[in-house]
């Protein structure tokens, strides 16, 4: 049997119905409860502390000098329902944004204004996703899809010395639930609008001898629901879109005997459908409202859309603890996918006949490719036990990504194949890190660590097609870069439970290769990134009142910015380096319980960002359609740009959640309950340069759940995702004809869950 027949064997037999559940077992990191678990266990836990695994360790959230949000049990639950992507948790804790031009295989994040909008394969994004103690480079990776989670984690600032590589913006955090020494079951289905199907199921169980398994899997799926009306000559295939069946499935093997741990982690992901859909002429010209005649069910593509993926990877994780001593943890991983996906970028029909004028495109492009991230990872880290005042870590950690990737394009209208342009990138990181903390008196703790990183990538182009600028494959670039990078810290108790802290850190992003050779691109570099920040909040809790809280306030300044300007007359694509930007603001969280049977969170950020750098110009509005507000000047038919002042792009200023759960007692032990929760991000920029059509409208969506939980384990709701049906754009493409790409509409369905 070949592995990826054994891999779809244990997709087909893993996934069906789960709900990501409640109190987490022990793993490297010794995860504890978190707000929010099931039932019964969140009402516990909303009253009591908040715990996190922010320092690699399971602490209170108050006595951690860090900027995170922690979100699980029947929240998570909640937000992760009606067959939604790891996009969900966009807006949902302070300052985290996340938006994607490939649908439901590339997300980029963002933390306080900072990101990466390049939809290049190799872009580095400043925000890493760490999956079950394993960092994910490749933007494609980090789409593994949120099922049977114990928590997520959303670490603001900095990471750079316990998470390494590619965190000057903060992580984020999954952690699933590890198999315990218990028989269980858990699950979900449920039915929606486009006949939206979301199921999940997990299974655990002990075997003896030390060893317990837990086996878990997911199936989403959505009917196409996007009607292509174009006239000229696509498939059959493409006439609708938007839809996706999406299987994922994950195996845990954990063997426990006196002071050693091991856990086997095997996890594969399916997925068929469409890309997403670029709409050309979304945008009214002069204006950033949606066109005349726009509607969300309907499109005109001339071209190929087509999108599937395969992916599949592994852990072995290892821990011994040395009496009086401390402990020695390894992480060793690997993680591959294959991802092919077509689209017609340009949105438009220029051969369809009779073709409205909101579909037109200014030129045909359909292009598409195949991309195979692959990623070995190691890590050895070592935890002292506490000695008197003492405690720290060190480690090492090694990563080696070979990505490979084609860049296919083909003659307009659904024609024949016209290039095929082959990409080999190679990325090598090696790193040393080391971390201590002293408690200094029975209210002062100091904390401080340091990491060096040591980066070097290679990049070969092959193949042909239509280049421009008298290139001739094939081609090949080189960059290399180190950096030391450190973190310190002071935690004072002003009571038993009220913390004030201060921190200080520095992150790194490594040199960068932008390696495009087609739309009259060149490869291009930039050097390293380095960050600066400096924050400082209060946190505490009443657990008798049951009300926990934080308030954060920061600033960063980011040296020699990687950017990506796209568009221009000709749709180059170029990296560029920022002298740097500026940011600061202000995050605020609480969870409250003010009565019996009422629980209620909320928490909210301004962040302000500002590139600052009065040499940089980029390429504005190929076409001329949109209406550029920077100064701006022309040398010959292109249109240039001045960006010295903007803000960030897909940075809002403001990002605002809240949630509401109301629950009534019945005399069986069971409960009906009401849960609302709703999310806020304001106005954003979807390009380095500033335009009317290309700044995207504030956005709020809600969900309301109303259901009944039986004290048999059971539970029937029903449910409503984006209730209010607010459409808007959340990101563009500066190819000439004013296109872009919308969320998610409103769902409604109902859902069955158990947990035995």
């Amino acid at each position: 049997m070949t592995t990826a027949a054994l891999l779809r064997g244990l997709l087909l037999a893993s996934a069906a119905l789960t709900a990501p559940s409640a109190l987490a077992a022990t793993s490297n990191e010794t995860p504890a409860p978190v707000q929010g678990a099931q039932p019964d266990e969140a009402a516990q836990q909303q009253v009591g502390e908040i715990v996190v695994t922010a320092q690699r360790r399971t602490e209170a959230a108050k006595d951690v000098p860090v900027a995170v949000t922690a979100i699980g049990g029947e929240k998570l639950d909640v937000l992760n329902s009606s067959g939604l992507d790891i996009r969900f948790l966009s807006a949902r804790t302070p300052s985290l944004q996340i938006e994607s031009s490939f649908g439901r295989t590339f997300p980029r994040f963002y933390i306080r204004g900072l990101g990466n909008t390049d939809f290049d394969p190799n872009a580095a994004q400043p925000v890493s996703v760490v999956y079950d103690n394993v960092a994910l480079e490749n933007p494609m990776l980090k789409a593994f899809p949120a099922f049977d989670l114990a928590r997520v984690e959303v670490l603001r600032g900095p990471q750079g010395t316990l998470f390494g590589r590619n965190t000057p913006a903060g992580v984020v955090k999954l952690e699933s639930q590890r198999p315990t020494d218990k028989y269980e079951a858990q699950g979900s289905v449920s039915w929606a609008t486009y006949n939206t199907i979301n199921a999940d199921l997990a299974l655990n169980a002990p075997l003896g001898g030390g060893f317990s398994l837990r086996v878990s899997g997911l199936v989403q799926h959505r009917d196409n629901w996007v009607v292509n009306d174009t006239t000229s000559k696509v498939s059959v295939a493409n006439r609708k879109l938007e839809g996706y069946t999406d299987r994922a499935g994950r195996v845990q093997l954990a063997y426990a005997s006196g002071d050693f741990n091991a856990l086997i982690n095997v996890h594969g992901r399916d997925l068929e459908g469409t890309p997403r859909v670029f709409r050309a002429g979304l945008f009214q010209q002069g204006s950033n409202n949606f066109s005349a005649g726009f509607d969300p069910k309907h499109v005109r593509l001339d071209g190929y859309t087509s999108q599937w993926m395969e992916q599949w990877g592994g852990s072995l994780q290892l821990d011994y603890h040395f009496d009086g001593i401390g402990t020695l943890y390894s992480i060793t991983a690997y993680e591959r996918a294959k991802v092919q996906s077509t689209g017609d970028v340009d949105g438009g029909d220029t051969y369809g006949a009779a073709v409205p004028a909101l579909y037109n495109a200014a030129f045909p492009s359909n292009t598409g490719g195949i991309t195979q991230p692959k990623e070995f990872s190691q890590e050895l880290r070592f935890a002292t036990d506490q000695f008197g005042a003492f405690r720290g870590q060190a480690g090492l950690y090694y990563f080696d990504q070979n990505l490979d990737y084609s860049e296919y394009g083909y003659n307009p209208g659904g024609g024949a194949q016209n290039q095929n342009i082959g990409h080999v990138n190679i990325n090598e990181n090696f790193g040393v890190f080391a971390s201590g903390e002293f408690k200094a008196t029975d209210a002062l703790t100091l904390r401080a660590g340091v990491r060096y990183s040591h980066d070097r990538k290679n990049d070969v182009i092959t193949g042909f097609g239509p280049l421009t600028g008298g290139l001739t494959l094939p081609l090949q670039t080189k960059v290399k870069g180190e950096a030391v990078t450190w973190d310190a810290s002071a935690t004072y108790a002003l009571t038993p439970d009220v913390n004030v802290y201060a921190r200080f850190a520095t992150g790194y992003l490594g040199p960068a290769i932008q390696d495009r050779v087609t739309f009259d691109s060149v490869p291009t570099t930039a050097g390293k990134q380095f960050t600066k920040s400096a924050e400082a909040g209060i946190k505490g809790a009443l657990p008798a009142q049951g009300l926990n809280y934080a308030l954060t306030g920061y600033w960063f300044r980011t040296d020699d910015l990687q950017l990506t300007a796209v568009g221009g007359a000709n749709n180059s694509t170029r990296l560029l380096s920022a002298d740097h930007v500026n940011g600061y603001g202000v995050e605020a969280e609480f969870s409250y319980r003010p009565v019996r049977g009422l629980d209620l969170t909320a928490s909210g950020s301004y962040n302000f960002t500002q590139i600052r750098d009065p040499k940089l110009v980029v390429a504005a509005c190929g076409s001329k359609l949109c209406t550029v507000t920077d100064p701006t000047f022309t040398v010959g038919t292109s249109t240039f740009a001045r960006i010295d002042g903007n803000r960030l792009p897909q940075a809002p200023r403001f990002v605002l959640n809240a949630t509401a759960r109301y629950a009534v007692p019945l005399a069986n032990g069971g409960e009906v309950y009401a849960y609302t929760d709703w999310a806020y991000r304001s106005e954003i920029n979807y390009f380095l340069y500033e335009a009317k059509e290309f700044r995207g409208r504030s956005l709020v969506e809600g969900g309301v759940r109303i259901g009944y939980r039986a004290p048999e384990g059971y539970e029937v709701a029903a449910f409503a995702r984006n209730i209010l049906n607010q459409i808007r754009a959340q990101s563009a493409i500066d190819f000439n004809n004013l296109t872009g790409m919308i969320n998610e509409p409103r769902i409604i369905g109902g859902e069955i869950r158990f947990h035995f």
